[in-house]
């Protein structure tokens, strides 16, 4: 799909490809000149290039120019916190790193604002050689030699197309590699699903939605504030947060609405059908498997079942229940965790069964707090609280409602150290934490169990949820 799309982009196309900021055309030459200034860096198949750059038409140009070369790209998330992403991208060093002045701002003289927006980076020129794409302010690092030049030639095999950085269902971070076939599978469905026609915006926040939709011949927008309000798309993608904060805000829906990222509760998707949209769908995927299945709203009102009807599996997944736990196959799969073999199935971490042919999730079986469609592993972030006076200190999720969490650190001062000496203390660590950071933090003795007496994180959940 990817490969059609890269052809059918032409110097004079007029035809819009991001609404109100990019043609077709512009895109067809941010394409070409970044490949060439790819190609000439020296960068070949295989190769991972590192991208720190805002969403918009230099991004999506920069990742059909990698795939177009047969490179690999690792997103440098400036919201997991610049220890984590150190951590991750210890798994897979890239080549070169691809910056915005935003993004090289984030690293460097705005890092104490950033911090305040929960936005932080590593120092990236630690991380690999910087290139500036964009405009480049004083400080940044050399531009991309962006000089003429024709399209390089593609490359045609399979291989590594994308590294996604998540922790799995264990608290180290692991990087899911997703092969230029699964990527392409994983497309297919989405384009399937979403069904987007020809001149008509479609308005998304994942490159999974705008790419297929893109190459449907359809103009895509980020999910900002105009593009809900002005353009009337046919098709939405929001994360379950977002659509709360739209439906806040009084905006009205056009077409066919998906929400997925996080638990899409029904009451949800029906408020979103009384607020215009045609169809409301709940979408269940994952890092490993995207999309795996989806359900509209009037499906999902009418189960009466006990658990989280998520729907109908998608075309080509199977799905099968070993000791409670809900395992996927199909397709869009990624090919393996970086320095692991070839996966052969995914443990999603859910509780769940399969009736009447549709997936029913019964609550997770893994550690992990979600909170706005984010995914928060304790175990990441918890050495990070063991500041001096501090005896033991856990991150758990407190039901906020709706699906979501609220985080909240439990901390266990050593006898005789004073809560306040400890939260001062705490102020950095916390600072640093990015989309982890904690909304509250309870001073309590921590709860323990078994015979090794570990931590008992369900009991401290509950005493968090109290105070």
């Amino acid at each position: 799909m990817l490969t059609e799309l890269i052809e059918s982009l032409r110097d004079d196309d007029p035809r819009p490809a991001l609404a109100g900021s990019a043609t077709r055309g512009d895109l067809a030459r941010l394409l070409r000149a970044y490949a060439r200034a790819l190609h000439d860096e020296g960068l070949t198949a295989g190769d991972t290039l590192g991208l720190a750059v805002r969403p918009g038409p230099r991004s999506l140009a920069a990742m059909l120019a990698a795939y177009h070369l047969g490179l690999r790209i690792a997103v440098l998330d400036p919201t997991a916190g610049p220890d984590v992403l150190l951590a991750r991208l210890s798994l897979a060093p890239p080549r070169l790193v691809l910056a915005d002045a935003a993004a090289q701002a984030v690293s460097g003289w705005a890092a104490p604002l950033a911090r305040r927006a929960h936005l932080a980076l590593p120092d990236l020129g630690a991380v690999a050689p910087v290139r500036t794409i964009g405009r480049r302010l004083p400080g940044s690092a050399p531009r991309l030699r962006c000089g003429p030049g024709s399209l390089p030639r593609a490359y045609a095999g399979d291989g590594d197309a994308v590294i996604v950085f998540t922790s799995g269902t264990t608290s180290s971070p692991r990087a899911v590699v997703h092969t230029r076939a699964s990527l392409s599978a994983g497309m297919a469905a989405v384009r399937d699903l979403v069904r987007p026609a020809p001149g008509t915006p479609v308005v998304g926040g994942t490159f999974f939605v705008l790419l297929p939709s893109l190459a449907a011949g359809a103009p895509v927008a980020f999910p900002r504030g105009r593009a809900l309000r002005k353009l009337h798309p046919q098709a939405t993608y929001l994360t379950p947060p977002q659509l709360r904060a739209a439906l806040a805000a009084g905006v009205r829906f056009t077409g066919r609405v998906y929400s997925g990222s996080a638990p899409v509760s029904a009451s949800l998707l029906a408020a979103v059908r009384r607020a215009g949209a045609s169809e409301a769908w709940g979408v269940y995927a994952l890092t490993e498997l995207f999309p795996a299945a989806a359900v509209e709203s009037s499906a999902k009102a009418a189960f009466e079942g006990s658990g989280d009807l998520v729907g109908d599996l998608l075309p080509g997944v199977s799905a099968e229940i070993c000791a409670g736990q809900v395992m996927l196959r199909g397709p869009a799969m990624a090919d393996r965790y970086l320095g692991s073999p070839p996966l052969e199935r995914v443990a999603t971490g859910d509780a769940g069964l399969i009736t009447d042919g549709r997936l029913v999730l019964g609550g997770r079986q893994k550690d992990m707090i979600l909170r706005r469609a984010e995914n928060i592993y304790p175990g990441l972030y918890e050495p990070m609280l063991h500041v001096p006076g501090v005896e033991l200190a856990l991150l758990v999720g407190v039901p906020a409602g709706d699906g979501d969490e609220r985080v909240v650190a439990v901390v266990q001062t050593a006898p005789g150290v004073p809560e306040q000496r400890v939260r001062a203390c705490l102020r950095t660590p916390i600072s640093r934490m990015g989309t982890a950071r904690p909304d509250a933090v309870v001073f309590a003795r921590i709860p323990l169990a078994g015979r090794s007496r570990k931590p008992d994180r369900a009991a401290t959940a509950r005493l968090a949820a109290s105070a």
